[in-house]
């Protein structure tokens, strides 16, 4: 499973809760563009609309060698595809807890492209100041234990 775009920013900002998986409705030469990694994932999250789970905000160029479109939206919203009792759990812990959906990678599964998303907490900034500091720590470890091994 090659994966094609990664939000880093999601697990920075969230406390990831439960991870789920689904599939992309795009065009042919989305497709493409995507398996060219074409697309990020920065500021996309999803969105519940009219009983269908929606990617919002992702960014997907436009693939060169289709030819020019004037009617083309690199930003344009995408369906994704879930099995009917995960979108409805999807929907009760968002409703119910105050969560959010988000976005974590794209990846392909055999011929298709996947959407790996979770529902997470938003981070305070003292969480987020813990997780830098945290890895830091973990940083120097890493490096005295190697500058111990020569």
């Amino acid at each position: 499973m090659p994966t094609l775009a990664v939000n880093k920013k999601a697990l920075f900002d969230y406390d990831i809760l439960q991870k789920y998986e689904g599939g992309l409705v795009l065009s042919g030469p989305e497709v493409k563009s995507i398996k060219g990694g074409q697309v990020q994932l920065k500021g996309a999250f999803l969105h519940i609309k009219k009983g269908e789970l929606w990617l919002k905000n992702s960014f997907v160029a436009a693939y060169k060698p289709a030819g020019p479109s004037e009617d083309y939206d690199p930003y344009a919203d995408r369906k994704v595809l879930v099995h009917k009792r995960e979108f409805n759990k999807l929907i009760g812990k968002q409703q119910a807890e105050g969560l959010t959906i988000v976005p974590l990678s794209i990846y392909t599964k055999g011929d298709l492209i996947k959407l790996a998303f979770a529902i997470g907490r938003g981070k305070k900034k003292y969480e987020k100041r813990e997780s830098i500091k945290k890895r830091d720590v973990q940083r120097q470890m890493q490096e005295r234990m190697k500058g111990n091994r020569e």
